[in-house]
């Protein structure tokens, strides 16, 4: 029994969490309650493995996203977040999923 919660634990340790603040393009002001934003985002960046946590910041267009860095990329969590029709820092929305979007979520 002792064998096996060392094993437990030493795993557990070496489970690195990492934070990163993804800038989005947010444009509606009831994002968190839209299911083609706040919703949206956070099922689509779930998609990548090993995310723990996602806080959506509609007034400052920005995703917040704790993840395992034994289990995907920052580049991983901005593409999923593309592919939910928006953009994350440098990679531009999926077009598909843009155009799925609301009018209130798409920018004028």
């Amino acid at each position: 029994m002792l064998v096996f919660l060392t094993i437990a634990f030493s795993s557990q340790a070496q489970e690195q969490l990492e934070t990163i603040t993804i800038k989005t393009s947010i444009v509606c002001d009831h994002c968190m309650e839209c299911d083609d934003c706040g919703f949206n985002i956070d099922t689509q960046v779930r998609k990548a493995p090993g995310v723990k946590k996602v806080k959506i910041n509609p007034e400052e267009s920005t995703v917040e996203v704790t993840y395992r860095t034994d289990k995907t990329t920052p580049d991983e969590i901005r593409i999923a977040l593309s592919k939910s029709g928006f953009n994350a820092d440098d990679v531009k929305a999926d077009p598909e999923a843009y155009a799925k979007l609301d009018g209130c979520c798409k920018k004028d």
